[in-house]
């Protein structure tokens, strides 16, 4: 039991090690891998400031669309977060769930939109 825990904290110690450089390619988001990419760079990237927005405005985006069209249309919502729920940690909440998934290449090739459902709905899932 104590191992996983282990894992856990060192993982979570050496996060910032993991994050890769981003280039200007990566904010053409052709798959969760660019959507990855973008919303987990690294501090000391030129483009952070600008990789970070981007991951921002894409997440709320697709946050948006999906309420207003299960709203709109009486769909099952596949995404269920708090009210209380900050942009930040949606980030994470995708940013998780991306790392867990980084070497299944079916969730990673999908598009964008697909992944970021799948990794907000896995940290708020609907009952």
């Amino acid at each position: 039991m104590r191992i996983p825990v282990l894992v856990g904290m060192t993982l979570v110690a050496l996060w910032p090690g993991f994050a890769r450089a981003v280039d200007k390619a990566d904010f053409d988001l052709k798959t969760t891998e660019d959507l990855y990419k973008v919303c987990s760079v690294g501090p000391d990237d030129p483009l952070r400031a600008q990789a970070l927005n981007f991951c921002e405005g894409f997440l709320l985006g697709v946050v948006s669309y999906h309420d207003q069209v299960t709203e709109r249309r009486k769909l099952k919502r596949l995404i269920c977060y708090p009210p209380t729920v900050t942009r930040d940690q949606g980030i994470q909440a995708f940013n998780n769930w991306a790392a867990s998934h980084q070497q299944d290449q079916k969730y990673m090739n999908e598009p964008p939109v697909i992944g970021a459902v799948r990794g907000l709905a896995s940290t708020w899932p609907c009952k």
